[in-house]
């Protein structure tokens, strides 16, 4: 099978190119299990999922204005050139699972369990991730997270690399082992729960930035006497 490494991290990619497998295209994604797919070019008022399967497809240019993912589990599919308005995804399981050059904006992940996931170049600004675990690896590669939200989270199997950081905030949660190098952290919120994370020595003083802004202290020389 085919792998992405980022630094210590090996995602398995979708199992897509077999020479046995023929994909075949479907008009709309529906309850129950759909296998061995590709849903293309659709534009939609509203997409709602619930107690589904998606296994080995792909999912191309999808637009949705509103995304309601429920219990779903998905099994070796690719989301590419997305855009999931409004997209609340809770439970479920994502099994080598990648997300490339997708909107995902304002989305809410709760409840949902990442196994060999990767988002690649998404826009996941103003997103939420609730109670969110990672069972196996997950890569968050070239993402823009503008005042992305982690709350409850397990990231322990996570590796964020060249990602846009600014105000993301990390709550409470588990992050020991979780790799932040490569990222700018100047601006995150909520350092004081990044307990045990990978950085490189460089980013101590991006991290000293981000606690001060936290803590709002006030320095001396800017006081007027």
């Amino acid at each position: 099978m085919s792998t992405r490494t980022v630094r210590r991290t090996t995602v398995t990619l979708p199992a897509l190119d077999q020479p046995d497998l023929i994909l075949a295209p479907v008009d709309v994604l529906k309850g129950g299990r759909s296998a061995g797919f590709v849903y293309a070019d659709a534009d939609l008022r509203e997409l709602d999922l619930a107690d589904a399967q998606l296994v080995e497809g792909r999912v191309t240019r999808l637009r949705s204005q509103r995304t309601v993912f429920e219990d779903l589990r998905v099994d070796s599919v690719a989301f590419e050139g997305c855009e999931l308005s409004l997209l609340r995804w809770t439970g479920g399981r994502l099994s080598r699972v990648v997300f490339s050059d997708c909107r995902l904006m304002g989305s809410i992940f709760d409840g949902v369990v990442l196994d060999h996931v990767i988002f690649d170049r998404c826009r996941l600004d103003y997103a939420s991730l609730l109670a969110v675990r990672t069972a196996g690896p997950v890569i968050f590669s070239g993402c823009s997270l503008r005042e992305t939200g982690f709350t409850k989270v397990d990231l322990t199997a996570a590796t964020f690399d060249a990602c846009t950081m600014n105000l993301t905030a990390f709550d409470s949660g588990r992050y020991a082992g979780c790799d932040l190098r490569g990222n700018d952290l100047s601006t995150v919120r909520g350092v004081g729960s990044l307990r045990r994370v990978v950085i490189d020595r460089p980013q101590l003083l991006q991290l000293a930035q981000a606690l001060a802004e936290d803590l709002d202290v006030a320095f001396g020389e800017d006081l007027q006497d």
